[in-house]
């Protein structure tokens, strides 16, 4: 299936163009996944004023698509040719807190577990090559070892955590496709686009 153009309004979710089917799948794992938690875990929920839910879930929702999307060609290189784009989505990218806030559940344990990955993002997006990959799998399976700890007794937590700091830590902050130069310079990614459209 070809790509298509995508709007300037979604560029920073999906990049400049996507397959239709992979938007359909990242949109899909992120309503059924988002949804789940909603359903399966009614309790975590009740007493909540309906629009803290809404907010809630749509960050979940984001959380969960958005681990995903960042694993796509188009959207790694997008952020592989804008360097400073990457440093402000980690610093403003903090949706595990206000989930927290919002449920009013684990709000300290959140702002933890949200400074261990934008801390750990920040220092894998100063790697590059083979080092990236290796420190972003480490800092995110070390997290993988910790955080279930700390959440064991709150599923949603937990889950949205997780995937979190697979979002933000390893699907966003590694260069997948190697379009960054080791030195710090951009390659053009011709190749690397044309290479993926021919998978």
């Amino acid at each position: 299936m070809k790509h298509v153009q995508l709007p300037t309004l979604l560029h920073d979710v999906f990049g400049k163009e996507q397959r239709p089917a992979v938007i359909l799948l990242i949109v899909l794992f992120g309503a059924i996944v988002a949804g789940a938690l909603f359903f399966m875990f009614p309790a975590t929920f009740e007493g909540i004023a309906v629009w803290r839910r809404v907010l809630a879930f749509l960050l979940i929702f984001d959380i969960c698509s958005g681990s995903v999307a960042n694993f796509t060609a188009s959207t790694s290189n997008y952020y592989a040719e804008r360097p400073h784009k990457r440093l402000v989505f980690i610093a403003v990218h903090v949706h595990l807190p206000l989930v927290a806030l919002l449920l009013g559940i684990h709000s300290w344990t959140s702002i933890v577990v949200w400074l261990y990955t934008a801390a750990g993002a920040y220092v894998v997006n100063a790697q590059s090559g083979e080092r990236q990959v290796f420190v972003s799998g480490l800092l995110l399976a070390a997290g993988i070892g910790w955080v279930p700890v700390l959440y064991a007794a709150e599923p949603v937590m937990l889950v949205a955590g997780l995937l979190f700091m697979l979002k933000v830590l390893f699907s966003f902050s590694v260069d997948h496709y190697r379009l960054a130069r080791n030195n710090g310079g951009i390659a053009s990614g011709a190749a690397v686009t044309n290479d993926d459209r021919q998978a």
